[in-house]
């Protein structure tokens, strides 16, 4: 499997809301081309209800077979990197679960409801890097509709081989008359 990986670098803001269900939300809000040298959850900046911290470095991966999604990613109107936090005990309450630029990954993850998930603008160094490994990997795939098989009318015939009720009166096991047979 041909695979390829980008160091980048995530920055996360964590919001003071005056909310009565969350006092806090976490949102990334950035990604930079190749890793810092600084150490992960170092505040970049504070103001009274905004924090930015560089959450760290995280290895962004380019799959061989992903590159249609790729293709697309850079087509759109604004190629994005998706950025994944998930909530946990350590300090200080989140990490970055995940980076990537294939869309139907980063929509795969909404379906846990559970992690924080948000589109951010791809870097042009990412874009350049991203648009020549799908240059040099991506292989077109002709589209082939799929057929249903014929109906075989017999596959779900009765083959019982007893007789059969012709009648109301015999499915309901009576007689003319209202007397059981």
């Amino acid at each position: 499997m041909v695979r390829e990986t980008a160091s980048v670098g995530v920055i996360v803001e964590r919001r003071d809301l005056q909310s009565p269900w969350a006092d806090h939300a976490w949102l990334p809000t950035a990604v930079l081309v190749g890793a810092p040298a600084a150490a992960p959850w170092t505040v970049l900046e504070q103001t009274s209800r905004v924090t930015r911290y560089y959450a760290g470095a995280y290895e962004l991966e380019f799959f061989g077979t992903d590159t249609t999604m790729y293709r697309e990613n850079l087509r759109s109107r604004q190629p994005s990197l998706w950025v994944s936090l998930r909530q946990t005990n350590a300090a200080p309450g989140i990490v970055v679960n995940l980076v990537t630029a294939d869309p139907a990954e980063a929509e795969s993850l909404t379906e846990t409801n559970t992690d924080i998930i948000e589109a951010i603008a791809m870097p042009i160094e990412l874009q350049t890097r991203l648009a020549a490994f799908v240059d040099a990997h991506h292989v077109e795939q002709a589209f082939v509709k799929r057929k249903r098989d014929r109906a075989d009318p017999e596959a779900m015939a009765r083959r019982d081989h007893r007789r059969l009720p012709q009648s109301d009166t015999e499915l309901s096991g009576r007689n003319n008359k209202g007397e059981e047979e």
